[in-house]
């Protein structure tokens, strides 16, 4: 049994294309898990199953690199919808790609789609949307404490659920240290993705993310609109503003609905052939 994979990345947030409709294996969250690996495996922050195709609606799944499936992915369904064009599934500049999260709409920036601009969806920071435990209320800093340090935090969901929380300065080490904690504390029944951010003026920012299933990462498109949105419910920023993450940066606007509009490059990496030893590992796990 033959199996090919296309590898791309959105700002050094790297995934796996894998479309059910050139490859007859079947994925679940132990081989998920082997794919990602980046020692035994092809090595990816994650896998995209699709196209799922129904009439006009085109699908897709996100599998976090532990085997989890996630609700929604920024740089996902940038990349996804990159794939779509290379692959001859979709011509026009605009159309949509429906995922557990919710609708995302696409607008192709460039002819040869390495551009795009995703339509997110809305935010909200009620605590019964993200979810996080307690009365119903928004979440806009509010202190929680992870690893007995209290925090000011945000949280809000996109489709997926996201702590955001406000510091002076902000690091890879700090992140990592924060999320061990946060991603699975008792406050969080779904679990969290967490972004540290700092403000650098009323159209910059910038972030450090740590992502539920998958640990820390050098860049994440729902995580970059959860720390813009926080930052401007707070105050802080201007709708229109810049978020540099360590993978690159990435323009976003917030509409006056509560959309978030995302903008960010992504690049193709190639196509890999997986071998018949490998392929054979993989159908394995059942």
């Amino acid at each position: 049994m033959k199996a090919v994979v296309e590898k791309y990345h959105g700002l050094g947030n790297d995934y796996l294309v894998f479309d059910p409709n050139q490859n007859k294996l079947e994925l679940n969250p132990h081989n998920v898990a082997l794919l990602c690996n980046r020692n035994f495996g092809v090595g990816a922050d994650g896998v995209l199953e699709g196209p799922v195709l129904e009439n006009d609606r085109i699908s897709m799944v996100v599998w976090n690199p532990d085997g989890s499936i996630a609700e929604k992915s920024g740089n996902g369904v940038r990349i996804f919808a990159k794939y779509l064009k290379d692959a001859g599934y979709v011509q026009k500049k605009d159309f949509h790609i429906h995922t557990a999260g919710g609708q995302v709409s696409i607008h192709y920036l460039n002819e040869e789609g390495t551009r795009l601009k995703a339509s997110m969806g809305k935010v909200s920071f009620w605590s019964d949307d993200v979810p996080v435990e307690g009365p119903r209320r928004e979440i806009i800093n509010e202190t929680m404490v992870f690893g007995r340090i209290p925090y000011p935090v945000t949280c809000l969901s996109i489709g997926n659920p996201h702590c955001v929380i406000l510091m002076d300065e902000i690091s890879k080490d700090l992140v990592c240290r924060i999320g061990r904690y946060s991603e699975s504390a008792r406050q969080f029944p779904e679990k969290i993705n967490t972004q540290i951010m700092k403000v650098l003026d009323r159209t910059h920012i910038q972030t450090e993310v740590y992502e539920r299933g998958a640990g820390y990462t050098l860049a994440s498109g729902s995580g970059c609109c959860a720390a813009a949105a926080a930052a401007y419910r707070l105050g802080l920023t201007d709708p229109k503003m810049l978020v540099q993450m360590p993978g690159g940066t990435m323009e976003l606007e917030i509409e006056e609905d509560g959309t978030v509009l995302l903008t960010g490059d992504v690049g193709f990496v190639g196509t890999m052939k997986l071998g018949s030893t490998f392929v054979e590992q993989l159908r394995s796990f059942t």
